[in-house]
């Protein structure tokens, strides 16, 4: 059988459409690609937020008496070996890995609050945006430990958040009155989780609170 020959045009030609197939599948490789999320469930926005707000009634807030971190129990089993913790950072991480018990050997970890990127996750703390302790003076010392515990774990509203130890420590308990994070920037969203938080689980606001989340809201 003779040899098939063909024209330097015509191989030119063929060469370009492959190159061409190539990258448009490259492309949709790249744009089709998950990214990781590295934040909590995203907040109302500051309008719904305001609008909220201009509904509450602010309630003297109540003590802290009888109150104790076991009675919020976490960190909850999500999937087999992982658990609330885990979890969070694994969300709030870039390129997170993990063992075969669910704990996170490498990544790294952007803290919102004071601008802080963490590549050990031994330096991190989940903050719950409305603390345990504020919850309890806020109306959850009347319910019951399996709600409270659903509180402690909820990953479906913007209450858990991977941020910087010391600065998690440094908040404790005190509501956005008395502590804001350092990093102005995040102001706005920390001001709309805390808002979504208090008004999905119905917890009440004293009046410093809510001025200082108005004063905020306003500015965004």
């Amino acid at each position: 059988m003779s040899p098939t020959f063909r024209t330097p045009g015509v191989y030119a030609r063929r060469l370009g459409m492959l190159a061409t197939a190539v990258a448009l599948a490259s492309l949709t490789t790249l744009v089709g690609a998950p990214s990781a999320a590295a934040a909590p469930p995203t907040p109302i926005s500051a309008a719904a937020a305001r609008s909220y707000l201009a509904t509450v009634t602010p309630k003297t807030e109540g003590s802290t008496s009888g109150y104790s971190r076991d009675l919020f129990p976490h960190w909850s089993t999500v999937s087999g070996a992982c658990n609330t913790r885990e979890t969070v950072l694994k969300r709030d991480g870039v390129n997170v890995v993990q063992d075969s018990a669910c704990a996170a050997v490498g990544g790294s970890w952007y803290s919102e609050y004071d601008g802080a990127t963490w590549t050990a996750a031994s330096d991190l703390d989940i903050d719950h945006v409305v603390p345990l302790a504020e919850a309890w003076r806020s109306g959850a010392n009347s319910w019951t430990t399996a709600k409270r515990q659903q509180f402690a774990n909820d990953l479906t509203r913007p209450q858990l958040i991977a941020v910087t130890d010391n600065v998690n420590q440094a908040k404790g308990d005190l509501d956005p009155g008395k502590w804001l994070p350092s990093r102005t920037a995040y102001r706005c969203t920390y001001a709309r989780m805390w808002v979504n938080v208090k008004q999905y689980w119905g917890l009440s606001m004293d009046s410093g609170e809510k001025t200082a989340l108005v004063n905020i809201l306003n500015a965004c």
